[in-house]
């Protein structure tokens, strides 16, 4: 499906399945085992402490999420592109198809 021919409201349904709090904190159960000891430091230092948590989202669920999205980041400038490939696809398996 092209992204020019799909309704907004379906694009807006595929974005959920990646952008919440919820999503990205039950995406981490699939990766926290596979990470390096480097890896697992990143996120740690990435969980947003003093946040607080938006929308239907506890703050434990948005703290882990903002530690993913951390490590995401630092992988993507590290320029490590096969490693963030490989750990989205983990996290969110079934999701991307």
């Amino acid at each position: 499906m092209k992204s020019g021919n799909t309704p907004p409201e379906r694009l807006h349904e595929r974005a959920m399945l990646f952008v919440t709090a919820e999503r990205q904190s039950a995406a981490l159960e699939n990766i926290l085992p596979l990470l390096s000891e480097a890896e697992t430091e990143i996120y740690k230092r990435g969980r947003n402490a003093k946040g607080r948590a938006g929308g239907n989202a506890g703050i434990v669920e948005y703290r882990r999420a903002t530690g993913m999205e951390c490590l995401f980041g630092y992988l993507h400038l590290a320029g490590e592109k096969e490693r963030t490939d490989e750990l989205f696809r983990i996290a969110f398996g079934e999701a991307i198809k």
